[in-house]
């Protein structure tokens, strides 16, 4: 059998929204993220190095999409979503402090087992999202 090549990381996550207005404006005004394209049904910001955030119009992509002689397929996702940035430890606590300052509601905070941490809350689509800190994941 061939060894296969090795994961590099994650690419892209996706989120569905059902207001991308407001989908923009929490993305880029509390979390900095650097939107680096639109378009129809869809917002694509900078989530660190090498890696994207896509935001998508709920319903927009639940079919396939031309593209170039070839199609997206179609994807969607129902209820809350969820997924994590990675903060570091350092800024755990700038983190906390921005939340009260913007009144956004920390849903949960976890201290893991190996000494990572986690604030849970939520975007303006009911997305579970989270800042966490290194100390969870073993390569992380």
């Amino acid at each position: 059998m061939t060894q296969k090549p090795t994961i590099r990381g994650i690419c892209e996550t996706v989120l569905y929204s059902d207001d991308l207005a407001k989908s923009q404006t929490f993305f880029e005004g509390f979390l900095d993220l650097r939107l680096t394209r639109d378009g129809p049904g869809m917002l694509v910001f900078e989530a660190g190095t090498a890696q994207v955030l896509i935001v998508f119009l709920r319903g927009w992509c639940e079919t396939d999409k031309p593209f170039n002689n070839s199609f997206i397929p179609g994807h969607t996702a129902k209820g809350p979503a969820h997924m994590a940035f990675h903060i570091s430890v350092a800024d755990y606590d700038g983190w906390k402090a921005a939340f009260e300052e913007e009144n956004i509601p920390i849903v949960s905070e976890v201290v893991w087992p190996r000494g990572g941490r986690a604030l849970y809350f939520n975007d303006p689509d009911g997305n579970v999202l989270e800042l966490q800190t290194p100390g969870h994941w073993d390569n992380f």
